[in-house]
């Protein structure tokens, strides 16, 4: 029996729906999940395994179309690294919300050499005259795209969607063990559920200021069930988001500890104790040697 195996990437402007389409085609909760623009922030990895196919798809940060600082730079950085080593490629828009791709961009995809789907998400909120508006106008601009309507939210035309990846992925081994579902640690994904936490309990600039640093993950071996203790840092960059995150006596923070608490059990299927800090570092975000030790630049 013939195996087939290939990196199926997916690229698209903020909030359009990549991270809902990657848990949709999963099965899993791999990327975190908001209504706020900007939730991913780095480049993950999720293995799909089957007897005679594997595919690694890849989220990536929503393109920014003018960054505006050097945290933003690098996130376009990972979104545009997914154009190099595509075997299929994903390009995804909101239909509810066209972004108008530029030029540049518009060039940079379609020097891509591999089948190209053009994925049209949110079709449940929009009507189908729209949809085949948007279809055709964009035909135009990407030639050789396949086109595929979806939404991604309520599973509709995902399942065909799998089935046109699998016909496309090339004849060879897989990349990586049957039994693995990500190149990333339990460390990253505990992180992320931390963030999401603060992107649905926080608004205006506060998510965006934040960094989560998982610092202590400790399995205590003494008790007869199995807890896990970790210790993350929240990093801001003023004092006054430290004392919104915080909260009036601590209120804030605890509702937060409570609800990342409660899905990172759920994720570990174990029991967790977790401890939240809180640290100024000034312009983080546009700090080289903090963004290279955070992870966003090499």
């Amino acid at each position: 029996m013939s195996h087939k195996s290939g990196f199926v990437n997916i690229i698209g402007f903020p909030n359009v729906g990549k991270s809902t389409l990657l848990n949709a085609l999963i099965g899993e909760k791999i990327s975190i999940i908001t209504s706020k623009p900007q939730t991913t922030r780095h480049r993950i990895i999720a293995i799909l395994n089957e007897d005679d196919y594997q595919i690694v798809f890849s989220d990536t940060p929503g393109i920014i179309a003018e960054p505006g600082y050097r945290m933003q730079k690098a996130m376009n950085k990972f979104a545009f690294s997914a154009l190099e080593d595509a075997d299929v490629l994903l390009y995804m828009v909101d239909v509810t919300d066209y972004v108008e791709i530029s030029d540049e961009l518009g060039k940079r995809i379609a020097k891509v050499d591999c089948p190209k789907f053009l994925v049209l998400n949110k079709i449940d909120q929009s009507d189908q005259d729209n949809v085949n508006r948007l279809t055709e106008e964009l035909l135009d601009t990407l030639p050789g795209f396949i086109p595929v309507a979806i939404s991604a939210l309520k599973q509709v035309g995902t399942d065909q969607l799998l089935d046109l990846l699998i016909q496309n992925l090339p004849e060879g081994l897989p990349y990586y063990p049957k039994d693995q579902f990500t190149d990333r640690s339990e460390r990253f994904f505990v992180s992320e559920i931390i963030r999401e936490k603060i992107l649905q309990l926080y608004h205006q600039e506060i998510p965006y200021s934040c960094e989560v640093l998982v610092n202590s993950f400790k399995e205590d071996s003494s008790r007869k069930d199995a807890l896990v203790r970790i210790r993350a840092d929240i990093i801001v960059n003023r004092k006054t988001q430290k004392s919104i995150l915080i909260g009036k006596s601590g209120s804030a923070i605890k509702k937060l500890g409570t609800e990342a608490r409660k899905d990172i059990e759920t994720f570990l299927e174990r029991k967790v104790y977790l401890e939240l800090y809180v640290k100024v570092r000034e312009k983080w975000r546009d700090d080289e040697r903090t963004l290279k030790s955070y992870g966003y630049l090499q």
